[in-house]
């Protein structure tokens, strides 16, 4: 038959040629059963639980993060993705500012459309194979699982960085039953740097790798839903009203020359790259609407938007 892959190890190069062909900067691939690296992880995850450092996020607590297996049956490998979102430009110097991952289009739908035609050119090549998309939405580990297939590894800031694209990453992964030629896993090359501990503001990384939610502004600024951002926080935003890029912009993998995306889909709206207070405040909740139409902001309600702004300022005390 015409374009017929025969082995574990043709079909793996293939399918790695198709993630590119998607435009997928980073692809990489494991195995399950899951290695000692994810059961290590899943410990971590749990200490993490048990310290309170999710705050409300109790999503997190789904048990289906910690067993691959109940999210697809029978589930063999991990196809790990990574789609650049970095752009060599700066919001005005009197803007207020929002992290650079809400500067395009909602990256759940775009990289969720590319797998999807991966998982159907999957299907064509093994018509028994079963296979699911999952996107940060889903209940996966997903840095470990990027990090056991190889496309960079998880940094103090908790954040995958790759050596060549920096941590400017978004991840996507489509899991499957189908057997495939498993990728060598990364390795850490943060060695002693603390720069991000350092760096944030809140001190919200209290320590290598561990991110306690509570003390974080993108986690105030997008998922807490209170009517006042507690003070605390508040005396540390600057001018961040929708998320945090603090913690990486000071990583020394994000200051070399890092290439720009060539998604389409993920260049930066006009009004994000020039918003002040006075104008955001005078929007109405149909003009919030129509601003984050077709955004991952859009989970930051208007009346959230107009708290954030109010608690926001210029300098960090």
């Amino acid at each position: 038959m015409r374009g017929a892959i025969n082995n574990q190890k043709e079909l793996s190069q293939a399918l790695k040629a198709e993630a590119q062909k998607e435009g997928f900067n980073l692809v990489g691939i494991a195995t399950v059963p899951e290695s000692s690296r994810i059961k290590l992880r899943n410990a971590s995850l749990q200490r993490w639980l048990d310290a309170g450092h999710q705050a409300n996020m109790n999503w997190m607590r789904s048990p289906k993060r910690k067993t691959i297996n109940n999210l697809l049956k029978n589930v063999k490998s991990v196809i790990s993705v990574g789609l650049n979102y970095y752009i060599d430009i700066k919001q005005s110097p009197d803007s207020l500012l929002i992290a650079r991952y809400g500067w395009g289009k909602d990256y759940h739908k775009v990289i969720e459309k590319k797998l999807k035609k991966i998982g159907k050119w999957l299907e064509i090549k093994r018509p028994k194979c079963k296979w699911r998309v999952c996107v940060d939405s889903s209940p996966l580990l997903e840095k470990a699982w990027a990090e056991e297939a190889g496309i960079g590894w998880i940094g103090k800031h908790s954040n995958i960085i790759n050596q060549n694209i920096g941590s400017w990453v978004f991840l996507g992964h489509l899991i499957c039953t189908e057997n495939l030629e498993p990728d060598i896993p990364a390795k850490s090359l943060c060695g002693e740097c603390k720069k991000c501990i350092e760096a944030c503001p809140t001190g919200a990384i209290q320590e290598p790798f561990v991110v306690n939610s509570n003390n974080c502004l993108a986690y105030h600024t997008i998922e807490n839903r209170d009517e006042k951002i507690p003070t605390f926080i508040a005396k540390k935003m600057g001018p961040w009203i929708a998320g945090c890029d603090i913690c990486q912009e000071v990583c020394p993998w994000n200051k070399k020359t890092l290439p720009n995306t060539e998604e389409p889909e993920l260049q930066p709206k006009e009004w994000i790259l020039d918003l002040t207070a006075d104008k955001a405040l005078s929007w109405s909740d149909e003009t919030w609407k129509n601003k984050l139409s077709q955004s991952a902001l859009k989970r930051i309600k208007p009346w959230m938007w107009r708290r954030n702004i109010k608690a926001s300022n210029k300098t960090y005390t």
